[in-house]
């Protein structure tokens, strides 16, 4: 019977120290890694692993999380014979120091993966309604303990063209910018999946981020569209309906950080006000391994990728 008392305490404590503690730093990696990071996956994903291995995080967002065409190519792989991604990630993460995966949204072939060095949990994920309401890369809901608190993890990649979803007539739905009205009802769902859901979750700490594909009318002293530009749909439903704020609005104000080779800022990581409190730093990553650039007669994919990271360090309190 002592021996079985001590097994347990000895598994308790073991598991207690998986999780991150009060008064600790946490970090948190977001990256749209294009196509499964395309670009290293020839290369056993060696610069990508060192990568994150360098930047130490806690935990990780990534979207486009799946293998899609041969290295430095447009040809499609042939499912899961071919394709690394998202059927590894267990072995991908590992090599870098994570232990738990969860593919949190996954509906087409464009998933958000969460790796972390704790445990988390899949609350919901978010594809739709299967009636009038489709989630075209899917969105998650997840979950890692904070001491005594729950960091709500939701990821997000919206319908990314310029007509809408389905369209029958893609000229003119993108003439009337069919694709932002689509992605501000994909965002409106997510939100009412998520953290309009939960009662007092502006309280409480909650993080939205990912690939938006719409940018925000907070910079829009940089694109100088009409305020009443369909192009901010997305973000003003956020801004005047959910508690979140704008990590890198907060931390940068008056300063535009693009998070695209395209010179855009569509991905985003939003907060409530007490996990925005926690914040210590936040970064956008443009050089190293992230310098992105086009390759040759591939005018639709960058090495590494089209997209940078966004770093956080938070203090939890």
């Amino acid at each position: 019977m002592t021996k079985k008392i001590s097994l347990i305490i000895a598994l308790f404590l073991g598991i207690a120290t998986l999780l991150p503690a009060k008064g600790k730093d946490l970090k948190v990696l977001y990256w749209n890694i294009q196509n499964g990071m395309w670009s290293d996956q020839g290369n056993n994903y060696d610069n990508f692993v060192e990568f994150v291995k360098s930047q130490d995080p806690d935990i990780c967002v990534w979207a486009e999380a799946e293998s899609r065409y041969r290295t430095d190519t447009c040809v499609k792989m042939e499912g899961c014979e071919e394709a690394y991604l998202p059927y590894n990630w267990d072995l991908l993460a590992r090599r870098y120091g994570h232990s738990y995966v969860c593919i949190c949204g996954k509906r087409d072939t464009f998933p958000q993966v969460i790796t972390s060095k704790f445990p988390i949990r899949i609350v919901k994920r978010v594809n739709g309604n299967d009636d009038d309401i489709v989630v075209v890369h899917g969105a998650g809901w997840a979950q890692v303990e904070i001491g005594k608190k729950v960091l709500n993890i939701v990821t997000v990649h919206t319908w990314p063209q310029k007509f809408a979803y389905l369209a029958e007539d893609q000229a003119a739905s993108a003439a009337e910018q069919g694709g932002d009205v689509f992605r501000s009802t994909e965002m409106k769902y997510i939100c009412e999946q998520t953290i309009l859901s939960q009662p007092g979750a502006e309280k409480q700490y909650w993080m939205m981020l990912g690939d938006f594909n719409a940018i925000s009318s907070i910079d829009n002293a940089t694109y100088k569209k009409d305020p009443a530009d369909k192009a901010f749909l997305v973000h003003d439903y956020v801004r005047q309906n959910t508690p979140y704020v704008d990590l890198i609005e907060k931390q940068y104000p008056g300063q535009f950080e693009q998070s695209t080779f395209s010179k855009k800022r569509i991905d985003f990581i939003y907060m409530t006000q007490p996990l925005y409190d926690c914040v210590k730093s936040s970064q956008t990553i443009r050089d190293g391994f992230a310098t992105a650039h086009r390759l040759k007669d591939m005018h639709n994919f960058c090495k590494p990728s089209d997209h940078y990271p966004i770093v956080v360090t938070l203090r939890v309190k």
